[in-house]
């Protein structure tokens, strides 16, 4: 069982993955700002200037918004990886449920060894935890099995939300391990604040839109973006606008513009999660009418390729994100993150992500695959070689 040659490959969800990576660099910058007390969404609260203005975009465009859309990527792939395993028509057998539990149970393992060495926010985890108890419903689940699914998870990760508009406290960071001096103590801090705060809650939330994703696949409209070019229309405009105007009015809070009665300020939250899995789906729709736009110009340019190239290697890329982020912001390294502005540490976020793309860029040009896939790979399949080079989905 091998993956799915790179020639072979639609490229919207790889350049989907390229920029989604973009809006998760963005997402994350912030979060490791320490020592300006805690708002809406773990911004700094009192926001200000272009930090309120940095602030306001963000909730409207990109958080929350850029975490369902690579979920959506990942049951996508799972689904395209169990379809090309699977005669027509039939349901997956037994052979292929396993092939996706052991790369659930890869992800899982790389997923915690990221949370414990860098960063408490890892994500990978959750979906490899995801594919190991799932892995029967992203395979050969039905279509009302998947709808069910997403939507009971969906409701219950977005009652969490409830409170988001009020959060408001002095605190130096939700995260003690990015204000912790010490290294050691800092490993503690962040393995208690992944296993018990993090990783459930990204599973819960993650799993529905993995099973859109799945939903997706076997609609054909990332597969064939051409032949589906109206249908993706549709959902690019009627996603973007719906995560558009349900992020706003939470993006009006943290920017201090607005401060709603508690009552309204109670499903400020909700609304603002429930937007993101439609602004996800929309972002992947608009991929898939770039990626419709390519076949009739012959193909990408220079930065679309760039970008395909960063999402064929976007585990490697999300990793080496943490690892300049850690490197910068918290107290047991250099600690930078201490009074930094949003807008300062925004620009960061984007930078890094430019170098991912210009070394993914580069390892394309020369052969190679991303240190991260090969281990995913080594982890899934073992030490067998493959006939042709490939890219798993």
């Amino acid at each position: 069982m091998r993956g799915l040659p790179v020639a072979d490959r639609s490229p919207a969800p790889d350049l989907a993955r390229g920029a989604a990576l973009l809006l998760i660099a963005v997402a994350n910058a912030h979060t490791f700002v320490t020592h300006r007390g805690i708002g809406v969404r773990g911004y700094p609260r009192d926001l200000t200037g272009a930090d309120a203005v940095v602030a306001a975009v963000q909730l409207t465009l990109v958080d929350g918004r850029a975490y369902p859309l690579f979920a959506l990527l990942f049951g996508f792939g799972i689904a395209s990886l169990a379809a090309r395993r699977t005669a027509p028509g039939e349901p997956a057998g037994d052979a292929v449920l396993a092939l996706v539990r052991r790369r659930g149970g890869a992800l899982l393992a790389i997923g915690a060894a990221h949370a414990i060495l860098l960063w408490h926010g890892d994500f990978v985890a959750a979906y490899g935890l995801i594919a190991v108890l799932l892995a029967g419903l992203l395979a050969r689940g039905s279509t009302t099995a998947l709808v069910t699914t997403a939507a009971g998870t969906i409701t219950l990760l977005v009652g969490l939300y409830a409170p988001v508009a009020l959060t408001d406290t002095p605190q130096a960071s939700a995260s003690p391990s990015l204000v912790t001096p010490d290294v050691l103590a800092a490993a503690t801090d962040r393995f208690g604040e992944w296993l018990f705060g993090n990783l459930l809650l990204s599973a819960i939330g993650l799993t529905g839109a993995a099973a859109i994703g799945v939903l997706l696949a076997r609609a054909g409209w990332l597969a064939d973006p051409v032949r589906h070019r109206g249908a993706l229309l549709r959902l690019a405009v009627a996603g973007i606008t719906a995560g558009v105007l349900g992020g706003l009015p939470l993006a009006l809070v943290a920017a201090g513009v607005w401060a709603p009665p508690t009552g309204t300020a109670l499903l400020l939250g909700p609304l603002h999660a429930l937007t993101g899995y439609a602004a996800g789906a929309g972002y992947a729709a608009l991929a898939g009418l770039v990626a419709a736009r390519w076949v009739r110009r012959g193909g990408p340019g220079s930065v679309g390729r760039s970008l395909v190239d960063t999402g064929r290697r976007s585990l490697s890329a999300y990793l080496a994100q943490s690892v300049a982020f850690v490197a910068l912001f918290p107290a047991w390294t250099l600690g930078l993150g201490a009074g930094l502005p949003v807008w300062a540490a925004t620009l960061c976020g984007a930078g890094v992500w430019l170098v991912t793309v210009l070394v993914a860029t580069w390892s394309a040009r020369t052969g190679g695959r991303g240190p991260a896939e090969t281990l995913l790979r080594l982890l899934t399949y073992g030490r067998r070689p493959s006939p042709r080079p490939s890219i798993e989905a």
